[in-house]
This record gives structure tokens, sequence and C-alpha cells, in this order.
């Protein structure tokens, strides 16, 4: 039977009783139905799990021992950052749960010309924690026990203005005639654009980044759709999802 896996947001030590944080303990409480003795699995994102068990549990209020640690790594050896143009709705919050199980390593949210989003520094915050508790949730789920980086919305020139990155960087344009088909090495970036694509002059910054135009087929893609297509891409050809 697969356990339960939870999220602890504080360093875990065996031996230890913790409490589980207070959305998991009612889950665990209320729809789960959870005894004292049942099994879990702890982890805290620093690339270890724990055998844990539940110690007691006390209307919504669950505390859980932690047992011994191992070292499981199930992290891309290849590590990709995604620039996400935010897009309306809740498909953010598909993208980031989609993201984190096919194993990126850092998500950043951007706002384009073209981007139907706009958030002040409040709100921009406040979509960061969320979109955190998203990751949580799917690395529970997907067994990661490293959490992905996410930063706080910023527009997208500003990020393109920062300090040069290391990794290669790839900057997705439908309806391209040729591409580019880059070798990577052990990192990357992937842009991907807002529902109405990305801006003439936005292109023409992204190639003063040393971004790499790439497409991925004919087909016109929705944001969310390319953002999984192109992680899938990169996985399969560069990083752990290859067919053994």
């Amino acid at each position: 039977m697969r356990l339960t896996r939870v999220y602890v947001d504080a360093p875990l030590t065996s031996g230890t009783i913790v409490d589980l944080p207070k959305d998991t303990a009612s889950h665990l409480a209320k729809v789960l139905r959870a005894r004292s003795g049942d099994e879990l699995i702890l982890f805290s994102g620093d690339g270890r799990e724990y055998a844990g068990a539940i110690e007691s549990v006390r209307g919504a209020r669950v505390t859980a021992s932690v047992g011994n640690a191992a070292d499981v790594d199930r992290e891309s050896p290849f590590a990709i950052t995604l620039v996400q143009c935010v897009p309306r709705g809740d498909r953010m919050d598909f993208i980031v749960q989609k993201a984190t199980e096919l194993g990126v390593a850092r998500i950043v949210p951007v706002l384009s010309q073209r981007s139907v989003v706009r958030l002040d520094v409040s709100h921009a915050e406040s979509k960061a924690a969320h979109w955190r508790a998203v990751i949580v949730n799917a690395c529970e789920q997907c067994g990661r026990n490293r959490l992905p980086a996410i930063d706080a919305p910023i527009p997208l020139l500003n990020y393109l203005g920062s300090s040069p990155s290391t990794s290669a960087r790839l900057v997705l344009e439908p309806g391209l005639e040729s591409a580019a088909t880059p070798d990577l090495d052990a990192s990357a970036e992937i842009a991907i654009g807002p529902e109405g694509g990305f801006a003439d002059d936005e292109l023409d910054a992204f190639r003063i980044a040393g971004f790499v135009r790439v497409n991925l087929g004919p087909r016109i893609l929705r944001t969310e759709t390319a953002a999984i297509a192109a992680l899938t891409w990169l996985q399969t050809r560069f990083g752990d999802m290859r067919v053994a």
C-alpha cells in the first residue's frame, strides 16, 4: 500500500515528534480517518525522506513521530528553469503543478505586454505563496524530496535585464519555418509566452539576452500545453525521462 507523503516546513530529526501542517492534519483526520500508529512518509525539502507514524489525533491537530531518514533522489540531472508568462484564471496553478511533476528546478512567473493578468507587489507575493503550496502538494504526490524554487511574478523585461544566466536559454516561438536544434549540457531555461504570444520587441529582448528561438512543431499550442510539451521534450532528450 502506498503511504501518504507529508511535507513539513521545518528540519526533521529522527526520534522527535512534530506537528503536521494544519491543512494536512485536517485532511488526515477528517478525510482519511487517520489513527494513531498509521504510517507516513515525511520530508522537509532537504532531499531525504523519513519513516513516520501518526502519534496522536486530537481534533484537527495531528502529531507524528519521525523515524529513520533515507536519501532518496528523484531530481532530474538536467536542471530546467521555466520562464512562464502568467495566464489568466487558474491555469498557472495547473502549469506549476505539472512542471513540478515533470521535474523542473525553478519557475519564474513573468508578465509580458500581452499578458491579461496584472499584479501589484502585494498580489505578486501572495500569488507566489499560493503557487508554493501547489508545489508542496505536487511534491507530496509525485515523490520529489526537494521543492523547485518559485519566484514572485515580475515584468518580463525586468527578468531579461537581470544578471545573465549560465544556462542555455530558449524561447518558444510558434510558427517558425525553421528552428535551431540546441545541443544542451546540464541545464536550460525555456520561456513560454502568454495567450497572444510575445511582442516583437520582447523577442528582440530575448535575442539580446542570449535566448535561442525554438518551436515544437507546426501547431499553435495553448500556453499551458506549450509549457508541458516543452518540459517533456527537454526531460526526454536531456533529462531523466528516457526510455530504459
